[in-house]
C-alpha cells in the first residue's frame, strides 16, 4: 500500500448477511474486542445475532444499522497495523455513519446506538406514512428526476433516493405515487422498474417524522471533527466540521443518497485506491460503472482472509 491514497468506503443497509465478521473476530483479538463492546454498549448480543441469526430478525432495520456498522468498525480496528494514507471517507446511507466512526467523529459505543436508534425511527417512520422503493435500471439521473416531478400529484410524492451509478437510481415515496412513476418511466425508456423490500421510504420527505429524534440521539453523542474528510451523501461534498457533519447526517434522512457523486469528488480528491470496509464488496463493484477511471481501483476488506492479505502486502 507504500505510496497509494486510500479512500475508504463503507456499506449501507443490504449488505448483511448471517455469518459475517465472525472469521475476523477469530483472528484477530482487536475484531474481537469490537464485537464485545457492540454487545456490551446494545445490551444484547449483536455478534451471536450477526454470527448465527436468523436471517429475519437480522434484515430487521434496527439490527441491521448496527450490525453493518459493527463489522466495519471490527474491519477498521484489525487494519489499523496497516501502514496507510487516508485521503477520505464515504458511506452509503447508513455506511456515512461507520465513516465517521472510522474518522474518530463518534466513539463505536455513541455510533452503535446512534444508528439502532436511526434504525428504529426509520421504521418508525415507515409505520407512520407508508411508503416503498424501486430500483430504475437504465435512464439518466436527469430523466429519472423529471419523471419523479411529474409523477408527485394529489398529496402523494415520488423522488430519487439513490443516485448509484449511472443508469442505476431508486426512487422512494408514496406508494401510490411509486407506482404511477413506474408506468412512466418505463414510457420513458427505462429498461426495468424493480419493487424493493423495503419498510418505509428511505431517503424520501416520508422520513421527515424521523428527523427529530436522530437530532437528538446526535446531540446526545459526543461529535468531533473527523481525523479526515467525509464525502457527505446530501452534498457529494467533503465534510470536515462536526457540526456540519451532524447537520447533514439528519438531512440525509430526507435526501438523496449522491453516490455515484461522492466517488467522482473522490477521485478528484487524489484517491488511487478504494477500500471498502465491512460486509460484502457492493460498493466495490459499483465503481468501474461510477468511473472508468475507478476500474481496478476497489478492493473489499472485510474478511480474516482479505484483512491478512492486506496486512501483507
Amino acid at each position: 500500500m507504500t505510496g497509494e491514497r486510500i479512500g475508504l468506503l463503507f456499506p449501507g443497509q443490504g449488505s448483511q448477511a448471517v455469518g459475517m465478521g465472525k472469521d475476523l473476530a477469530d483472528a484477530f483479538p482487536e475484531a474481537r474486542r469490537v464485537w464485545e463492546e457492540a454487545d456490551d454498549a446494545l445490551g444484547f448480543a449483536l455478534s451471536r445475532l450477526c454470527w448465527e441469526g436468523p436471517d429475519d430478525e437480522l434484515t430487521l432495520t434496527r439490527n441491521a444499522q448496527p450490525a453493518l456498522l459493527a463489522h466495519s468498525a471490527a474491519a477498521w480496528a484489525a487494519l489499523q497495523g496497516v501502514g496507510i494514507d487516508v485521503v477520505c471517507a464515504a458511506g452509503h446511507s447508513l455506511g456515512e455513519f461507520s465513516a465517521y466512526h472510522a474518522a474518530g467523529s463518534l466513539s463505536l459505543a455513541d455510533a452503535l446506538r446512534t444508528v439502532r436508534r436511526r434504525g428504529e425511527l426509520m421504521f418508525e417512520g415507515g409505520q407512520t406514512r407508508p411508503g416503498t422503493m424501486s430500483a430504475v435500471l437504465g435512464l439518466d439521473d436527469d430523466s429519472v428526476e423529471g419523471v419523479c416531478r411529474e409523477a408527485s400529484a394529489d398529496g402523494s410524492v415520488v423522488v430519487p433516493a439513490n443516485f448509484n451509478t449511472p443508469g442505476q437510481v431508486v426512487v422512494s415515496g408514496d406508494v401510490e405515487a411509486v407506482h404511477r412513476a413506474g408506468s412512466m418511466l418505463m414510457d420513458a425508456g427505462a429498461k426495468k422498474v424493480q419493487p424493493l423490500n423495503v419498510s418505509g421510504a428511505f431517503h424520501s420527505p416520508l422520513m421527515a417524522v424521523a428527523e427529530a429524534g436522530l437530532q437528538a440521539q446526535l446531540d446526545a453523542a459526543e461529535f468531533r471533527d473527523p481525523a479526515f474528510p467525509v464525502v457527505s451523501n446530501v452534498t457529494a461534498h467533503p465534510v470536515t466540521d462536526a457540526g456540519e457533519a451532524r447537520r447533514l447526517l439528519v438531512e440525509q434522512l430526507t435526501s438523496a443518497v449522491r453516490w455515484s457523486y461522492s466517488v467522482r469528488t473522490m477521485l478528484e480528491l487524489g484517491v488511487t485506491r478504494f477500500l471498502e470496509v465491512g460486509t460484502g464488496k457492493v460498493l466495490t463493484g459499483m465503481l468501474k460503472r461510477i468511473d472508468p477511471a475507478a476500474a481496478g481501483m476497489g478492493a473489499p476488506v472485510g474478511t480474516a482472509e482479505q484483512v491478512s492479505a492486506l496486512l501483507g502486502s
